[in-house]
């Protein structure tokens, strides 16, 4: 491979791929999950609610000839496939920011054997001109011709560390140039798989605006009290879920103790309440659930992979009668959102794109299991 070459290799590597991600949801049922019962109607005079109005009552049929708690689990279906969309978008994100790393410091390893390979060669060449400047002979060899046998004896080991100086200086040359050849190889195959990754990423950002963008129109399709109706019974199906979960003793026997470590990156996550959901963000004004987890662990000097499902792959996984503040509860089969336990049985985390980052039951959503950074 020649200079021109490696310098474009060089190059590519400072083409990180930056495309923006999405985020997990929060109140969503997961595929296969049961439909949670659902809750009557809250239509009488000076209820809570009556300000929604008779048309937004469950039973009662609104956008699309459906009700609105059909709406709403369709809603939040099309809400959960966009958050594994945008985890599927941050795992290759995190994947091709990886692999442009390894090609720049293939091309830095490059650079260094094209390096060494023009040392020898000029190595090489200055024995060559002294060799034509004696008649063909290297220097210590006349000596070899000479009738004084103490000059013979006394010169013969400078040929033969002569000999064995050229001999290293061709098997060095060799080694130089089969290590540029399987850095170039490595470079080609790095550089493959960063233009997967970049087409994963183009696929999953696709999925994931197109999901969002159903469930907006779907969403826009509601009159205004329908739309207030909806966030009722969200809150409403998320109490259900949570008190269910409580009752089911999920919390008896935890006794866990917050470390130093978790206690800062509970306080970070809870600093962030009130901003929006946005996918892709970790931050500083904007998080989706895993940007949240992540970037708190972070600030309590704790280093997490990037994604709810990496981090449900990686970190250490505890059972729930173990768990303390700081820890993450993972969502869904597929986990693909995440929380932060704070204790008393909540979570901080960034729900999903139209929420903001907010104190709910930890039980509000599937839960998958439970993971512990740190040591």
């Amino acid at each position: 491979m020649t200079r021109r070459h490696w310098a474009a290799a060089a190059i590519v590597l400072v083409c990180a791929v930056t495309l923006s991600a999405v985020p997990a949801t929060t109140a969503f049922a997961a595929p296969g999950e049961p439909t949670p019962p659902v809750a009557p109607p809250l239509g009488t005079a000076g209820t809570a609610g009556t300000a929604a109005g008779s048309a937004g009552a469950v039973g009662s049929p609104v956008a699309g000839g459906k009700t609105l708690e059909q709406v709403r689990l369709e809603i939040e279906d099309l809400y959960h496939q966009a958050v594994s969309a945008t985890d599927a978008y941050n795992l290759a994100e995190e994947q091709a920011d990886r692999q442009s790393s390894e090609i720049v410091q293939l091309a830095k390893e490059a650079a260094r054997a094209q390096q060494r390979i023009d040392d020898l060669k000029d190595a090489a060449g200055t024995a060559a001109r002294a060799q034509y400047r004696t008649g063909g002979l290297p220097y210590e060899a006349r000596f070899m011709l000479t009738d004084d046998p103490q000059l013979f004896l006394d010169n013969a080991s400078r040929l033969a560390q002569g000999q064995k100086a050229t001999k290293d200086l061709l098997r060095d040359l060799k080694q130089a140039r089969s290590e540029l050849d399987t850095y170039a190889q490595n470079a080609g195959t790095h550089w493959k798989s960063l233009e997967a990754q970049r087409q994963r990423m183009a696929d999953a950002k696709k999925r994931v605006a197109t999901k969002i963008a159903e469930a907006e129109k779907l969403e826009a399709r509601l009159e205004k009290e329908e739309r207030a109706r909806l966030l009722l019974l969200e809150k409403q199906a998320a109490e259900r879920a949570q008190t269910a979960w409580l009752r089911s003793g999920a919390l008896k026997e935890v006794k866990g103790t917050v470390s130093a470590e978790g206690g800062k990156a509970v306080e970070f996550a809870l600093a962030q309440v009130g901003l929006p959901y946005e996918w892709g963000a970790e931050g500083p004004k904007s998080y989706d659930c895993s940007g949240l987890t992540s970037k708190a662990w972070a600030a309590a000097g704790v280093t997490i992979p990037r994604t709810s499902q990496e981090q449900w792959r990686q970190l250490r996984r505890i059972d729930m009668k173990e768990m303390r503040a700081g820890d993450l509860i993972i969502y869904h089969a597929d986990a693909s959102h995440v929380g932060m336990y704070i204790g008393d049985g909540k979570i901080v985390h960034s729900p999903r794109p139209g929420r903001t980052v907010t104190v709910t039951g930890a039980g509000a959503n599937k839960i998958l299991g439970v993971v512990r950074p740190g040591a």
